[in-house]
């Protein structure tokens, strides 16, 4: 019997959510076994045509070239499956969507007019039809392999919901917005990291990307309730997953001029 056939993509990123798939260490050798590694460019030199039965994609979309090669990826794909904050939100790059992106490659570029780029970064599922999303900045090597393992064992991947502040509670981690007044983007991010930054007194930086329903207006109004301006408050939620929806919006509502200090 054919094992099913597995290739991993890169577009704009970092390539930290691949090299999570790589420090799978022992894991890696099991999976190995169960599937057959046909396109991981980063991993090894064979690639294989397609067609594969899963496609992991890193990476945000920032050219029309990868507008173009994403969609010949999705025609290879069976299931594709979007790695990382870059590739879900846009990540750390789609910041420039509220700025100007040609003043950028002018201030970057010698010469600028060689620079052919969307006005806009992009995750995945503005281009095409995404199957499923993996979290984070990088992903979390648990939850990726307890996603394959699902996948080839053919039941539903348990994907989280809730609040990084349930893994604070779950690992006996102080509260640091209640503690200390650290602003923490906790209540409003979706679990996976193990609750890391609040377990070390830092608040959550969100790399994790919005819960389930989070109500980003009352956390907002929270951190100004701490001292912070709206312009810092515009900046916590304009972060790793700036272009995820609900962080996207409260990046607005607190960078606005017309609302009122506290």
């Amino acid at each position: 019997m054919a094992r099913p056939r597995l290739a991993v993509y890169k577009f704009s990123s970092c390539d930290g959510c691949q090299l999570s798939l790589l420090d799978c260490e022992d894991e890696l050798l099991a999976l190995a076994g169960a599937v057959e590694i046909a396109y991981f460019l980063e991993a090894s030199r064979q690639a294989l045509p397609g067609p594969y039965d899963v496609v992991l994609v890193e990476g945000s979309v920032t050219t029309e070239e990868e507008v173009e090669r994403l969609k010949e990826v999705r025609r290879q794909a069976k299931l594709l499956v979007a790695i990382g904050a870059c590739a879900t939100a846009g990540g750390i790059q789609a910041l420039r969507n509220w700025a100007d992106a040609d003043a950028f490659r002018r201030a970057v570029y010698p010469t600028p007019g060689y620079i052919r780029t969307l006005d806009r970064v992009r995750p995945l599922g503005d281009v095409v039809l995404v199957d499923a999303e993996l979290r984070g900045c990088p992903i979390s090597k648990r939850q990726l392999l307890d996603f394959l393992a699902a996948v080839l064992i053919g039941r539903t991947p348990r994907m989280p919901a809730h609040s990084v502040c349930t893994e604070c509670k779950r690992r006996g981690a102080v509260c640091v917005m209640v503690a200390s007044g650290v602003p923490c983007l906790g209540p409003v991010t979706q679990a996976g990291c193990g609750a890391i930054c609040p377990a070390y007194a830092r608040g959550c930086y969100g790399c994790f990307g919005p819960m389930e329903r989070p109500n980003t207006g009352a956390l907002g109004d929270r951190f100004v309730a701490l001292g912070q301006s709206r312009d810092e408050v515009a900046r916590a939620f304009r972060g790793i997953n700036a272009y995820a929806l609900p962080f996207a919006a409260a990046g607005d509502r607190f960078a606005r001029s017309d609302i009122e200090e506290g």
